[in-house]
């Protein structure tokens, strides 16, 4: 796909866990590196799964990432030359995030983040929704169900190896001990009764 030369732009990679979308994040920003782009890649203080300082796929790809607690932290560390901004697991920003992207796209900066766009309920998840509305490039990926095989666009919590409940609380930092890719048949969320 032909992207837009000499000015910014945003590009979001969505999915359910383990549809690869940390995985093409850093294929993305290593591409820009070896274009000799000055890349400045992002990830969320709370997602130490892996490691503090990388981003880090499932499959153990990784790219060094600047750990920050709030979106407005970008600001930090991108000056003149940067010209790649990268932020993984978007979803755990606040929704602030959607106006710093946009920002940085409109002084000539790409900016490529990556995140869940639904959480474990099936419900639009943080500022998701929001950028994927001002994105200029959208890529929804898919992963295989963990119960039938068919491709999973949802992400199935799981809480001692059962389905989490509805009012359980939406962050919750894991991998495979806590999370399955699911299908719309198979995805299950456990409505509290009052």
């Amino acid at each position: 796909m032909y992207r837009p030369i000499h000015h910014g732009y945003i590009e979001v990679v969505i999915g359910p866990m383990y549809s690869g979308k940390s995985e093409e994040l850093i294929r993305r920003l290593k591409r820009a590196k070896i274009a000799k782009q000055n890349v400045v890649a992002f990830k969320p203080a709370i997602d130490n799964r892996y490691s503090d300082e990388d981003v880090v796929s499932h499959s153990g790809v990784r790219i060094k990432a600047i750990p920050i607690k709030s979106a407005k932290e970008i600001y930090d560390y991108i000056d003149e030359n940067t010209e790649v901004v990268g932020i993984d697991e978007i979803q755990f920003f606040e929704d602030e995030v959607v106006d710093i992207a946009m920002e940085l796209a409109d002084r000539g900066i790409r900016v490529i983040a990556a995140g869940l766009d639904m959480d474990f309920r099936g419900e639009p998840f943080g500022p998701t929704p929001k950028l994927l509305a001002v994105a200029e490039f959208v890529d929804k990926l898919q992963a295989v169900c963990m119960v039938c095989g068919n491709p999973a666009h949802r992400t199935q919590r799981l809480i001692n190896g059962k389905p989490a409940k509805y009012n359980d609380p939406i962050i919750l930092v894991g991998a495979t001990e806590s999370y399955e890719a699911r299908c719309r048949k198979c995805h299950v969320i456990i409505k509290d009764e009052d």
